[in-house]
């Protein structure tokens, strides 16, 4: 993937994800649905629900809670507050460090091992999400 698309993929997702956050915190008691597309399909959680309760948690201050309703809420919120002003940095200064590191990780994720880590850790904040009830 070029520095570019990844860039505009980043930001656009970034993007998406504030518009988002901010209409759930706004509007979300006038919609009649949730947009979690696994759970409207199936009727179970999938392995994020809970990550946009977890973050409007966070911007509350109660980080306790936000870890209780999903530990991906503060991944998701450091993401999201990092990678756009990490992005504007490379754009401004014209260099490639997001780019680079992006591809170091992506290497270090590809390691059987590593890959599998992750897989668990997912697997696992699925079962916490059956076990609260979401």
């Amino acid at each position: 993937m070029s520095k570019n698309k990844l860039y505009f993929i980043i930001l656009l997702a970034c993007l998406t994800g504030f518009i988002y956050l901010f209409y759930s915190i706004h509007y979300s008691e006038s919609i009649p649905f949730k947009f979690c597309f696994f759970k409207n399909l199936t009727g179970y959680p999938c392995p994020s629900c809970g990550t946009t309760r977890a973050v409007q948690l966070l911007l509350t201050g109660d980080v306790v809670a936000s870890l209780l309703m999903n530990p991906f809420g503060l991944l998701v919120a450091i993401l999201m507050s990092a990678l756009p002003l990490w992005i504007l940095y490379d754009l401004v200064t014209k260099k490639e460090t997001f780019f680079r590191k992006y591809k170091r990780v992506e290497q270090i994720i590809s390691i059987r091992w590593i890959a599998i880590l992750l897989i668990v850790l997912v697997i696992l904040n699925w079962i916490w999400n059956f076990k609260k009830g979401l």
